[in-house]
């Protein structure tokens, strides 16, 4: 009898359940159902908010064209994103939604022609630019390049008011460091300032290649440039005259930057200079000479080299700090070449981006590990529409305007790289101006 129970207990096991605890079953399951099927309704009916924006033009994406998205951040590095990707809560919000929380990417968004709000200044009232961009002077015929106005999605930029800048910047210093299209920003800069202030009570000093000052007297405000394309040092040896580019080294001039109360950086072109266009014989790394180094290598190993300076020399509370990204060109190779255009690229043309992405990569990177918050100017895919706005054969080489007989050759002397004023490097101030009206609208 014993045996007969144990065994009816041990096959009992592995009979169904009671009528009880499958009914309490498929109810669990029923409820299980019911709930995922009223999330998915919910999330159908209220979507979860896009804080950036989709611009509504674009270029066609297989070949690795213009490309705006942020990187992730490293795993090690604190969360920066913002940094990458500007936002802005302006009032003129075109969103249609009224929230004190809904913001813009600043970069995404079109061109609009609007005339009554474009050009900013005027060439001729504004004697500090030079014929390298003044394309007016130079005897441009058309001048609706002056006039397209960058529209980002869900907001309005704000206009770079000159008086109410300078009432912000009274006492203050700002640094612009790079190549020439940091000095393309400069000359921009310092136009749009010069037009809101007696032409008697501003000091310029523009007569170095490696420096120059614009000085608003009335506020006690200061405007930079110094020359550094690479940002690290590049040194010219004593005797055979070697050019060498000392990675770990920054720019001599780095000294004078401190202090500032506005820094605006800019590196990329110089790096991807070949043959008799390129700057360097060698590369120094710990006293070391090599000329077997990739460029992109030498660039992440300089970049790392800035980095480190600027954590070490700036105080994120009395300093702001942007980095601009890459410039594009307009060359035939870009199947978009700039000669005799007079209008940006539609977002039915195609555009192919030559400048290694791998830089691009690199600097997003490098500020996204840095201690110290830098905020990313992300000026390339907006500035990749305007195929119209360089300078073109209307420009000066060497220092010498381009003659008649040069102009007629646009394969050899157009300059696709560079941006007639007034023209897009406003636009640019119009973004660094909007993102330190934010700032201190966030600070206050």
């Amino acid at each position: 009898m014993l045996q007969y129970s144990f065994v009816m207990e041990y096959y009992s096991s592995f009979l169904p359940p009671p009528l009880f605890s499958r009914r309490w079953l498929l109810l669990s399951l029923a409820a299980l159902l019911g709930y995922l099927l009223l999330c998915f309704t919910l999330h159908r009916i209220f979507p979860a908010p896009n804080v950036i924006a989709i611009a509504s033009l674009s270029f066609p994406r297989p070949q690795g064209e213009l490309d705006s998205t942020p990187l992730a951040p490293a795993p090690s590095a604190a969360p920066q994103v913002s940094h990458l990707a500007l936002t802005a809560n302006f009032p003129g919000n075109v969103s249609g939604v009224d929230s004190a929380e809904e913001k813009c990417n600043l970069f995404e968004g079109r061109w609009v022609y609007d005339p009554s709000r474009h050009p900013l200044y005027r060439s001729q009232r504004c004697p500090f630019l030079s014929d390298q961009v003044s394309c007016q002077r130079s005897g441009r015929p058309d001048s609706d390049y002056e006039r397209w106005r960058w529209q980002p999605n869900g907001c309005d930029l704000p206009r770079f008011n000159g008086t109410e800048t300078l009432e912000r910047w009274r006492g203050k210093r700002v640094v612009v460091v790079g190549d020439s299209l940091n000095r393309n920003m400069w000359e921009s800069m310092i136009c749009i300032l010069y037009s809101a202030v007696h032409r008697k009570h501003v000091y310029v000093k523009d007569r170095s290649a490696e420096h120059k000052l614009f000085r608003a007297l009335d506020y006690d405000c200061t405007v930079e440039f110094f020359w550094s394309p690479f940002l690290v040092e590049l040194k010219e040896r004593k005797g055979d005259r070697a050019k060498i580019l000392h990675l770990d080294n920054l720019s001599a001039s780095a000294r004078f930057w401190r202090g500032a109360d506005v820094m605006v950086f800019n590196t990329g072109h110089w790096w991807t200079h070949n043959g008799k266009m390129r700057a360097w014989d060698y590369f120094q790394l710990r006293e070391e000479l090599t000329e077997e180094m990739e460029p992109a290598e030498a660039f992440n190993i300089a970049l790392r080299t800035w980095a480190r300076w600027v954590d070490r020399n700036v105080d994120p509370r009395q300093t702001a700090v942007f980095f601009r990204s890459i410039s594009p060109e307009h060359k035939r190779e870009n199947l978009q070449w700039c000669y005799n255009q007079t209008r940006p690229i539609s977002d039915k043309e195609r555009y192919v981006w030559q400048f290694p992405k791998s830089m691009v990569t690199l600097v997003e990177r490098t500020l996204l590990r840095m201690r110290t918050p830098v905020r990313y100017l992300n000026v390339t895919r907006l500035s990749g529409f305007r195929r119209d706005a360089h300078t073109g054969v209307y420009t000066s080489r060497q220092g010498k305007l381009l003659t008649p007989e040069q102009r007629k050759e646009p394969e050899r002397f157009a300059d696709c790289s560079h941006w007639c004023l007034p023209g897009l490097p406003d636009t640019w101030n119009e973004l660094l101006f909007a993102s330190l009206l934010e700032t201190s609208l966030t600070t206050s």
